[in-house]
């Protein structure tokens, strides 16, 4: 069985497609998504009007002096450190000094300013809301956050039993938050690991699909029944193959994100609570318990995935349709998810890699057996069960086929 296995994980390697697509979703999602995106896009300073952009090319000196800046506000958050960012960003923008702003949270501060202070939005007034708040009139930043997520879940429909669940969750959440530079976190777990999913997704397709079909797409099949090990070993270890590629895959993007995290972020932060990123969170998790949630949504989403490609290239003698019906699993739900009903939409969210790691800032719920489940418990079990009932159905399939 080894040595079967052995062959067949370097007859996936040695393909053009298998090493095009490593090579392009590794440049999409860490050249482009990660190092990039720190050093340019997202955190360059701006006014380069000569970029596409429209920043500098100097992410990592933005970010460090960014780091050092929210350390100036003390390391908790509270009613007067609040004020004290508002006040210092206002003074900032009164001078002139625009790239001093590139270093300040001004956006995460005016989202938490949208939502705990409404009555304070000035709806005659262009600019952003951190800009023109009288800082004095900051108070009672936890109570207001408290009232804020029981509105949103009382508008929601998330009442009774429910609402209480939620509620005994967020309890958890330990206050005062520890505050440093949050932005990076916010991109990092908002867009940067939520985002591997849904670009890994296509190139598993495309390696994957092939890996039964492409039998009969090379006229092989019938030799198979004439081998000293017949189809069963050899379906295992085809699916043995398509397991191993796509943790040996995950495993790059991964080491990948993680020396640019490193290098561009460091590690500054990471026992921040996520709702400095979205007070009404009701999650206790800080950035770092996070980011492994969304790693793992991701790794365990992916072998999902592979268990539902590998059955499709099973049941399918065409490549070509193999990889359609692959790529549909994923991209389908996401085409027609907004005219659907909202149950239904939840559910769709349990197919492998359909879901968002990012539903950690929600307080979606599925009601199981009587009982309410926060989604995102769901979100890495079901994925990677549904890949492990796929892979008999392939071994089987496959062997039907060949019989016919």
């Amino acid at each position: 069985m080894m040595k079967l296995f052995f062959l067949e994980h370097r007859k996936l390697w040695r393909k053009t497609s298998t090493k095009m697509s490593v090579f392009l979703c590794f440049t999409y999602v860490v050249i482009f998504g990660s190092i990039l995106s720190f050093q340019w896009f997202s955190f360059g300073s701006s006014n380069d009007y000569t970029s596409a952009f429209g920043n500098n090319f100097d992410g990592y000196k933005v970010i460090r002096d960014s780091q050092e800046y929210s350390l100036t506000f003390g390391e908790e958050l509270n009613d007067e450190s609040l004020r004290q960012i508002v006040r210092d960003y206002q003074s900032m923008e009164a001078a002139g000094m625009e790239t001093e702003l590139d270093k300040t949270d001004w956006k995460i501060i005016n989202s938490w300013l949208g939502v705990l202070y409404p009555e304070l939005r000035d709806t005659g007034n262009h600019k952003t809301m951190i800009s023109y708040v009288e800082p004095e009139k900051l108070t009672g930043f936890y109570e207001r956050r408290q009232k804020a997520i029981r509105d949103f879940l009382e508008n929601s429909g998330q009442v009774g039993a429910e609402k209480e669940y939620l509620l005994q969750m967020d309890s958890e959440v330990k206050e005062p938050y520890r505050y440093e530079w949050v932005e990076g976190w916010s991109v990092l777990l908002g867009d940067g690991v939520a985002g591997i999913g849904v670009v890994m997704a296509l190139f598993l397709a495309i390696v994957l699909s092939s890996l039964f079909s492409g039998e009969w797409h090379d006229n092989t099949s019938s030799l198979v029944l004439t081998t000293r090990n017949g189809w069963k070993e050899i379906a295992l270890a085809k699916i043995y193959t398509g397991l191993s590629f796509t943790m040996e895959f995950f495993a790059i993007l991964l080491a990948g994100n993680i020396v640019s995290q490193i290098f561009f972020l460091g590690t500054a932060g990471w026992d921040m609570p996520i709702q400095t990123i979205k007070p009404i969170a009701i999650a206790p998790m800080n950035m770092l318990q996070a980011e492994i949630f969304e790693y793992a949504f991701t790794f365990l989403g992916a072998i999902g995935f592979a268990g539902i490609v590998m059955l499709i290239s099973a049941k399918t003698r065409s490549n070509v349709l193999a990889l359609l019906f692959s790529l549909t699993v994923v991209y389908g739900p996401m085409v027609i998810v907004e005219y659907l009903p909202y149950e239904v939409q939840k559910s769709l969210d349990l197919i492998p890699l359909v879901g968002s790691p990012a539903d950690i800032f929600r307080t979606n719920t599925f009601h199981v057996f009587g009982k309410y489940v926060w989604s995102p418990y769901l979100l890495v079990v079901v994925p990677v069960l549904i890949g492990a009932l796929c892979i008999p159905l392939a071994v089987k399939g496959w062997s039907r086929r060949l019989r016919a």
